[in-house]
């Protein structure tokens, strides 16, 4: 059985472009996976929920919104924040307004981490974005990422 190639047009320019957003997108993440790892001892996922914790106004988020900020399942994100207790990085309390909620809060610990770990992240972007990319161009893609963003 042969493909219709106008049925399937893998050589269109969306698709392309699709392709592209999603290539980039692994190759930077794995490479600060690889840099945070070896030098912080902080596992990339790691990285994004004490950031998301930190950007918060009150430093603290329930459960499904962190599982929606860092786009990964409830379950899975429960299994991480246990991993993240241990480390002594998060604290879960009880949110005051919902008590079948659980709020998940930054200590001290993780901002210290956190501090650490951006030291090697502002790095890692200086040589692997701003290093390629004019400041216009930064501009530009940040403005055509939003926008994809926006609604989704």
């Amino acid at each position: 059985m042969s493909i219709d190639p106008t049925a399937c047009p893998s050589g269109d320019e969306k698709v392309t472009l699709f392709g592209l957003l999603l290539e980039t997108n692994a190759r930077l993440a794995r490479g600060l996976g690889v840099e945070l790892e070896a030098t912080c001892d902080l596992p990339l996922p790691w990285f994004e929920v004490l950031l998301q914790l930190r950007k918060s106004p009150e430093g603290r988020l329930k459960m499904n919104q962190i599982a929606d900020a860092i786009v990964h399942s409830t379950g899975g994100t429960t299994r991480l924040i246990d991993r993240l207790e241990e480390a002594g990085y998060v604290e879960r309390t009880m949110c005051p307004s919902d008590r079948r909620a659980i709020h998940v809060a930054i200590t001290d610990g993780g901002n210290a981490k956190l501090d650490e770990a951006l030291a090697v992240h502002l790095v890692y972007l200086n040589e692997r974005l701003a290093g390629r990319l004019s400041e216009p161009e930064r501009q530009s893609l940040s403005t055509l990422l939003g926008k994809l963003n926006a609604g989704v």
